[in-house]
């Protein structure tokens, strides 16, 4: 199965990323582009990476092989459903979305078998599509979430378009990958948000201090306050479990520093270190 015609519902940071990638390593695909401003297709007309833009979604996706939304978790239902009329039986739908049970439940509602659950690890601290750049998937995770109706064929389809990109894929439930990212993605969020916070209220003058660890520690905290918002909440359950074991965690440093045991405090380091040297490393500053 292969993609002769692909729709990108979104052209932000990974939507305008996705059609610089496709169009230099998925020869001969037609790249079609579905933004819900008119001065967004501009910008997507001036960078030449659609065959064709619109502002009508379901003129879009109307003969796609790929339909894939590029746009916050909260605004695909409205989508979805634009579009369910125009999606033939044969299209693959995917998302980019940084949490997936409540994608899966959503637009599988809608698509049915032809939905199957995408997440790039991927992306920047920056936002929109002149932020993008063809090369923002090469040597990512991107994880997959088919359910147990999913048909094989466009399970194996859909992996090899991410790989074509230049990405590993790895396959996960929706709850497990919820689950996962909360620890990998989402709770680094809100630390470092958390150390901006705690330098800000505790001493303001020291942040004009900082040097490398702590500058880019926080580097994530930049991302955008909206869309990570929405994701914290959308997969609230699931992070305020990260949250917790964090709290448990620091909680125990705390009992160690009070103890002053030097000989454990050094080996919680070390192991932290041996773990951190073992890490794969990822795509070229991401951020997902």
């Amino acid at each position: 199965m292969t993609f002769p015609s692909i729709a990108i519902l979104g052209p932000g940071l990974l939507g305008g990323s996705l059609a610089l990638a496709v169009r230099e390593r998925v020869s001969g695909a037609q790249i079609r582009v579905w933004a819900r401003r008119q001065d967004r297709l501009e910008a997507v007309r001036c960078l030449g990476i659609a065959d064709e833009v619109s502002t009508d979604a379901a003129e879009i996706a109307a003969g796609a092989s790929l339909i894939i939304f590029c746009m916050p978790i909260g605004a695909m239902e409205a989508v979805g459903l634009q579009i369910a009329d125009a999606v033939g039986p044969g299209t693959i739908v995917t998302d980019v979305g940084s949490v997936k049970q409540p994608v899966v439940r959503t637009l599988g509602k809608i698509f049915g078998p032809r939905f199957i659950g995408s997440h790039p690890m991927a992306g920047s601290e920056q936002a929109g599509i002149e932020a993008a750049r063809a090369d923002l998937f090469q040597g990512a995770v991107t994880i997959l979430t088919p359910e147990e109706g999913t048909p094989a064929e466009s399970v194996r389809a859909l992996a090899a378009f991410w790989e074509a990109l230049g990405c590993r894929v790895a396959m996960m439930t929706p709850h497990a990958h919820d689950e996962a990212v909360a620890l990998i993605s989402h709770l680094p969020h809100l630390a470092a948000a958390a150390l901006i916070q705690a330098a800000l209220r505790e001493n303001p003058a020291a942040l004009d201090l900082h040097g490398n660890g702590f500058f880019d520690t926080t580097r994530v905290a930049s991302g955008p306050p909206d869309m990570w918002a929405e994701i914290l909440v959308q997969n609230r359950d699931a992070v305020k479990k990260a949250v917790h074991a964090m709290i448990e965690n620091l909680s125990e440093v705390s009992k160690l520093l009070d103890t002053q045991e030097t000989g454990e405090i050094e080996e919680y380091l070390a192991e932290a270190r041996r773990t951190r040297n073992r890490l794969r490393q990822p795509a070229q500053k991401t951020i997902s």
